[in-house]
């Protein structure tokens, strides 16, 4: 949705029975216009009939990790035993929490559930969310606390070289959490999971099938064996090579094996796969259709964060209803996006600004 179709519809739930010549002095543009935006939210489904009847809001519902990053960068190759000049950042991140926020800044409304303690790192985690647009209010709060932290160490080039997690707080979101969330779970239009939720949470989530489709980060391949038993359930995946090996039960060796790895997870019930290649691009997969995709030339500043946003693109598009074809594109240049700025999470993050580097740089 753009950010004039957004603007419209908020004014049209203040006022469902708003003239379109009102709705265009508000705005400042013309009735033509306003008629050719209103013409296009009936066709994404976001007025239903005459009379601007809205139809219920979609949301995507992300259920991850949050926690405190804290991040070094080296202004010189790291040398192993010695201390590097550099610089070191604190700023709120986790794999659940990067996607929900992204995925808000690209123009979905996003409802968000996590563990956090009730320390300070807690309350700029809040706020990090409220003022990116994410919904908070369904998060557990563990009083006595501390809450998550991620430690990385960069070298000059941007590569992460080392990193350390304190994510045991993630587990206090078990089965019972979980199904004291069950409503919001089952409204939500879009799941997007990581594999930071413990055993007991997924097997919970997945004890009956969810109307949503279901996209999930696998996280780490430390992690990503707590999903085998639920591939069967998973509408979207977006593994690394590693991951997609511990998956898939097949070596990963060369872009040879893509295919072959990308079917294995069809057949064990996956219908969409993203794997992702790091600098050598991305493979996409849509029951057995294949495409490669190669890296665009990119700016790299920080690579922490890439990953999430490639998440977000992807529900972004799902919640849009937009297809694979289309989706796998945006997904690879939001990741683009994120790669160009020294934080987790690029403050320019938008739909338009994504469209706008497919069209310099096309994937």
């Amino acid at each position: 949705m753009t950010e004039r179709e957004q603007q419209i519809l908020d004014l049209i739930r203040q006022d469902p029975l708003i003239p379109q010549q009102e709705l265009a002095d508000k705005l400042g543009i013309s009735r033509s216009a306003i008629a050719g935006h209103i013409m296009h939210l009936t066709q994404k489904g976001h007025i239903q009939g005459k009379g601007y009847i809205l139809a219920p809001e979609r949301y995507a519902l992300v259920i991850g990790g949050a926690n405190m990053d804290l991040c070094g960068v080296a202004d010189r190759p790291l040398v192993d035993g010695d201390s590097t000049p550099g610089s070191l950042t604190a700023s709120a991140g986790g794999v659940g929490r990067n996607i929900a926020d992204n995925l808000a800044r690209l123009g979905s409304r996003v409802e968000f559930i996590s563990a956090l303690g009730d320390d300070r790192w807690a309350e700029q985690l809040i706020e990090s969310c409220r003022l990116a647009g994410v919904g908070t209010e369904h998060c557990l709060k563990i009083p006595g606390a501390t809450t998550s932290s991620y430690l990385s160490l960069h070298d000059s080039d941007g590569e992460m070289r080392l990193a350390l997690n304190d994510m045991s707080l993630i587990e206090r979101l078990d089965a019972e959490q979980m199904e004291r969330r069950r409503g919001p779970i089952d409204r939500a239009s879009v799941v997007v999971l990581d594999a930071n939720l413990s055993e007991d949470a997924l097997e919970t989530l997945f004890a009956r099938p969810l109307d949503a489709p279901v996209l999930v980060d696998p996280v780490s391949r430390a992690k990503a064996h707590k999903l085998k038993p639920f591939l069967a359930q998973i509408d979207t995946l977006k593994p690394n090579a590693l991951e997609a090996e511990l998956l898939s039960g097949h070596r990963l060796d060369s872009d040879e094996d893509l295919p072959r790895v990308a079917d294995a997870l069809h057949q064990l019930g996956v219908k969409r796969v993203l794997l992702s290649l790091g600098s050598r691009g991305a493979y996409a997969s849509d029951a057995g259709q294949g495409v490669r995709y190669l890296p665009s030339a990119t700016d790299v500043v920080n690579v922490t964060g890439a990953g999430d946003a490639l998440m977000a693109g992807l529900a972004h598009g799902r919640l849009a209803g937009w297809s694979f074809t289309e989706t796998v594109p945006f997904a690879l240049a939001a990741a683009r996006l994120a790669l160009a700025t020294k934080t987790t999470i690029n403050s320019t993050m938008s739909e338009a600004a994504v469209r706008r580097l497919m069209e310099k740089t096309p994937c």
